[in-house]
């Protein structure tokens, strides 16, 4: 229950950064939640029926209606409950939207990039995703720059909305930099990135929604290995 008669499920899978998102932001904004962890090969019939379209997690079902794809979920949580915890979207118009557009690339551009890295068949294929993913951390510098204004986070002193969306990556940031070698917030290429890295991984909250780390990399060398047996 999140207090005050409201009844909140999530619907996710433990290894999901998009479903990591949603439980960063609900456990921001200090909300409690009935948790279902699903099965991808064989999935529920709620997860089914309240997303019928994607039929995708994560999923959040306050008070019997569904509300799916992780960025809106977070939306709506910050604009349903203003008064939990940290406020994550910017008050000011302008800021707003420049969250969404840097929320947005990293949906686009850093997970784009992991594809490659993940699944490249073949040694250039994956040399691309590694080159693609520094960019991309390039410019999140500059924008972690920009939003924060010197202070500790994209929403300033405290997390927002750009940092929920990224801090959805960091498990599996931590994971790829043990599995591949790839160390994306490098300190000596992206210092604020870096810093950044290590504030969010200390903050309680995030601590708590975090899968563990050695799972993620167990998974990961598993689907290598599967992929490689597949070769051949």
């Amino acid at each position: 229950m999140a207090g005050g008669g409201d009844e909140l499920k999530l619907l996710g899978m433990w290894a999901s950064p998009f479903a990591l998102r949603a439980k960063l932001a609900l456990s921001f904004k200090g909300l409690s939640y009935d948790y279902v962890e699903e099965d991808f090969k064989n999935k529920s019939e709620l997860l089914l029926s309240s997303n019928p379209v994607h039929k995708k997690v994560p999923v959040l079902i306050h008070n019997g209606k569904p509300i799916c794809e992780s960025q809106v979920i977070v939306q709506y949580i910050d604009e349903v409950f203003p008064d939990a915890g940290v406020t994550l979207l910017p008050a000011d118009p302008h800021d707003r939207a420049v969250a969404r557009f840097w929320a947005s690339y990293i949906d686009e551009k850093l997970f784009g990039a992991w594809i490659p890295v993940f699944r490249g068949k073949t040694e250039e294929e994956k040399a691309e995703g590694v080159k693609q993913t520094f960019a991309v951390a390039e410019k999140l510098e500059g924008a972690l720059s920009e939003c924060c204004k010197g202070k500790p986070f994209f929403g300033g002193d405290t997390v927002g909305y750009v940092d929920v969306v990224l801090g959805g990556f960091v498990a599996w940031v931590h994971a790829i930099e043990e599995v591949f070698g790839l160390n994306q917030f490098d300190a000596a290429k992206t210092p604020l990135l870096a810093a950044w890295l290590e504030r969010f991984d200390e903050l309680d909250a995030a601590k708590e929604a975090m899968p563990d780390i050695g799972r993620l990399v167990e998974l990961e060398k598993m689907r290598q290995a599967q992929a490689q047996a597949a070769v051949y």
